[in-house]
């Protein structure tokens, strides 16, 4: 099979969610809807299938009654899903307290989605410490006994390990797709946003096969010819409108430190006195990112060290409005480019967004400088 025809199954799935939804209900799944940094190792110890909601790309209705103009579109359109029937047949949702937005999200879900649980997953700020690693723990451990009980399956510390091996693996084989997609200029802005967003409606072991077999075939193709080479960030960039605009512009995304694409897959869970504590570990242990606690904001610095690593021209910030975590690092990280004499802008996107013209001409006039 070519690359091209590997990479029209990545967008099949990641284009028609709700297909894969009805396959895994009809082979008799338990659906468990995550978000955020959701302990998906747990869930799929259990037998249940982890299906990724970031909401979609529709307007926003009857969730209005629940939230002001000015919250998270991400968050919207979820709860505007959970309204409209998107997610009927799901057994729960689990739904994280990093930021304002997500921690208003959850009693609104039970008033207006009563057919699927919710079942909160509490953070502590304070994630490095052991008292952290504790709090996680016990958090992670609630996350069992409610999922256990919406779904009627139980959870085996055994079968979480060969979870965690199946995770770890999945990791690894992203972190590589997303290193030679550095090298390839032929694989388009579209091509590698299915890939990371295909993952979130697997089971991860079906997904990794089938990124095993294109990362083969990558290998076996010559690099096409060289674009400007761009480093994306931000929450989600997985628009089509968007990506549009940058296969348009020639622009090649050589790295990310999207949320919903590499920042995910940054760590991998190791060892411990049990799996459920081996994932409060994995939890203190992630960094550069946005939603997580962090007085030294080493994400800044990060960002521009990555693109000069990678030899990127630019450095794009997708900003989802009415994101807070993310408008305030983002000056700062503007800055650290500038500092670091990579050009870079902000653009900025909505869930509800159906004109990209503006992005389009901020992107276009950005491409012509690089």
């Amino acid at each position: 099979m070519s690359t091209a025809q590997i990479l029209e199954k990545f967008h099949a799935v990641a284009s028609n969610p709700a297909a894969q939804k009805k396959k895994y209900l009809d082979a008799g799944k338990k659906i468990v809807l995550v978000t955020y940094y959701t302990p998906e190792e747990l869930i799929h110890s259990m037998g249940a299938v982890p299906f990724t909601t970031y909401g979609g790309d529709i307007q926003v209705n009857d969730a209005k009654q629940y939230f002001p103009a000015f919250i998270c579109s991400i968050l919207q359109t979820m709860l505007e899903q959970g309204m409209n029937g998107t997610y009927e047949g799901c057994s729960a949702i689990v739904i994280p307290s990093l930021c304002d937005s997500l921690k208003c999200i959850g009693q609104n879900w039970k008033y207006a989605v009563p057919s699927i649980p919710f079942i909160p997953m509490t953070y502590p700020q304070n994630r490095k410490p052991d008292f952290g690693k504790e709090f996680t723990k016990a958090g992670y451990e609630r996350v069992i006994s409610e999922v256990e009980a919406a779904t009627g399956l139980s959870y085996d510390d055994e079968k979480a390990a060969e979870s965690i091996r199946i995770y770890n693996e999945h990791n690894a084989l992203m972190r590589e797709f997303s290193s030679l997609c550095a090298e390839h200029p032929e694989i388009t802005a579209q091509q590698r946003s299915d890939v990371f967003k295909s993952a979130g409606f697997m089971l991860k072991e079906e997904h990794s096969e089938m990124v095993r077999e294109l990362i083969a075939s990558l290998k076996q193709d010559a690099p096409g010819k060289a674009k400007k080479r761009i480093y994306i960030s931000g929450i989600l960039a997985d628009a089509p409108g968007l990506n549009e605009i940058f296969d348009d512009m020639n622009l090649q995304i050589v790295g990310d430190d999207v949320f919903a694409f590499e920042r995910q897959y940054r760590t991998d869970c190791k060892t411990s006195t049990t799996n459920v504590d081996a994932l409060a570990e994995k939890f203190s242990a992630m960094d550069y990112c946005s939603l997580l606690y962090d007085v030294d904001k080493k994400r800044v610095k990060m960002i521009p060290a990555e693109a000069k690593r990678l030899h990127a021209d630019g450095v794009i910030l997708v900003l989802t409005k009415f994101c807070d975590p993310e408008e305030f690092d983002n000056p700062m990280i503007k800055n650290a480019c500038d500092e670091a004499g990579i050009p870079c802008i902000v653009i900025e996107i909505d869930r509800q967004m159906q004109n990209y013209e503006q992005a389009r001409t901020m992107i276009e006039t950005f491409s012509d400088i690089l």
